[in-house]
């Protein structure tokens, strides 16, 4: 009898506010991303694929969860830094807890499953599922191993005075904090900044890189690496990629700095944004070529991704890179350009490579195609049926259905989504607006009044996904 296949490796690599249209595989035209466009060519492009959420933190739980933002616990970005003490790090305080709403203990997250299944797992970048010392660090939610980012608010600083790791390995009982010893003599804001060495995401991405080096064949694994980049601030090493792209725009401009939210000032922003993204495909690239060297490649599952829509944080400016193409609306908005984002997988052998593909999926059909991929049974690991929708049979080249419909809420800008076929209902405080992708993908103009019956039949979707919460509040539409 001839054994069965081995489960495959998953690497997710997760962006950060990288735009639907960032990229040149999804026609950015200003910005050089060569190995993510071959990883487009060597497996499946999807062109209707969405975020949880328009902003980072419940965009990534509902990822992690399998539920969308009207029945996840997390459904912002709170934080818990807020009104805490400090802790000086050489010229600089910091705060003594730092993170965000941490997940409920109540709902399994997909590392647990991954590490139930008997994969090595690890995250290398930002975690923003938890604050420091709560039930949900990553060395509570299965993760064997991590470094990066606690929280996303320390995230504004790619040169921080601090990153957090856990290595059981070097003796660490749970994640601590990881001092920069060369950051910390000059202040995290001002023109000192610059003095700063030690760039957080070439750390992180050192370290990922170490920790593939370390797996085999023997036994399975799943890293999520959740980059930064090109989340603001728009600052990084004064290399030649950035010195690259500094001669390439003629209406660049600099920008001045925002104390309050870590974002310091900048020069030539255009170029500081377009170098951004192509360290990030370069990074993309070296963990292709890392898992190849091995001989992991060929056996491994490898995802791109964003967590939502793009930013105009730290002077961005992405109406000059036309980054959502012809999509309205940005990060924290259910609009198309705030949730609609690039999602590419290779699967060596098992994904036709230069498809394409146009079913609409979501983060939280991630958890039941993960659990069919490495034979996980999802009622094992959650009571009830998934929100999300498997799409491995899509990944196969296999017909699949459509699927009845989408959900997103967002409490900050008070915003509910639905999607249904082509037709869209976005609820901004409380006041419905329906738009017919098909015919407006630009979402341009409502056409709510001549549609009622498709107005109260996806107002009745939203009543009937939308469960309160107390920390998270929208209006519903009457």
């Amino acid at each position: 009898m001839t054994p069965p296949p081995p489960p495959p490796n998953i690497i997710f690599i997760l962006a950060d506010d990288l735009g639907y249209g960032d990229l040149g595989c999804y026609g950015q035209p200003y910005i050089n991303t060569p190995n993510i466009d071959s990883l487009a060519r060597d497996g499946i492009r999807f062109t209707q694929a969405y975020s949880g959420s328009p902003v980072s933190a419940p965009s990534r739980a509902s990822l992690m969860t399998g539920q969308h933002t009207g029945h996840t616990f997390v459904r912002g970005n709170k934080e818990y830094w807020r009104g805490t003490d400090t802790i000086t790090y050489g010229v600089n305080k910091e705060y003594a807890r730092v993170g965000q709403q941490p997940y409920s203990p109540d709902r399994v997250i997909l590392p647990e499953i991954l590490k139930a299944k008997g994969y090595n797992t690890s995250l290398f970048g930002k975690w923003a599922g938890g604050y420091e010392n709560s039930e949900s660090t990553p060395d509570k939610r299965g993760f064997d191993d991590f470094f990066g980012y606690i929280c996303q608010f320390q995230a504004h600083l790619y040169y921080p005075n601090f990153l957090n790791r856990y290595y059981p390995e070097e003796g660490d009982t749970a994640v601590v904090r990881m001092v920069l010893e060369d950051n910390i003599p000059y202040p995290m804001f001002g023109d000192e900044y610059a003095n700063r060495s030690q760039y957080s995401g070439d750390l992180i991405h050192q370290e990922a890189l170490k920790w593939i080096d370390k797996q085999s064949a023997d036994k399975p694994f799943a890293a999520f690496l959740t980059y930064t980049l090109p989340h603001a601030e728009l600052y990084q090493p004064q290399d030649s990629l950035l010195k690259y792209y500094e001669n390439r725009f003629e209406e660049d401009f600099d920008w001045p700095g925002q104390k309050g939210s870590r974002y310091n000032a900048t020069k030539h922003v255009h170029a500081q944004f377009a170098a951004m993204i192509a360290r990030l495909d370069s990074y993309v690239g070296e963990i292709r070529d890392q898992l190849e060297a091995k001989g992991l490649l060929d056996n491994t599952i490898l995802i791109f991704t964003s967590d939502n829509g793009p930013h105009e944080e730290g002077g961005a400016d992405p109406k000059f890179f036309g980054r959502d193409g012809k999509l309205r609306g940005l990060k924290r908005q259910c609009y198309e350009g705030g949730i609609r984002i690039p999602f590419i997988v290779y699967w060596k052998d098992r994904v036709e490579g230069g498809s394409e593909s146009e079913r609409q999926i979501v983060f939280y059909d991630f958890m039941p195609t993960l659990c069919d991929i490495i034979g996980a049974d999802y009622e094992e690991f959650a009571e009830g049926e998934p929100d999300g929708i498997s799409f491995l049979p899509t990944l196969l080249g296999e017909e699949q259905p459509e699927r009845d419909f989408l959900y997103w809420e967002f409490h900050e800008t008070d915003q509910i989504a639905v999607r249904k076929g082509d037709w869209k209902l976005i609820v901004v405080k409380g006041e419905p607006r329906l738009y017919n992708l098909a015919a407006d993908i630009g979402e341009t103009t409502d056409v709510a009044a001549d549609n009622p019956e498709i107005v109260s039949d996806l107002i009745a979707i939203i009543r009937s996904q939308h469960t309160d919460s107390p920390l998270f509040r929208v209006t519903l539409p009457e």
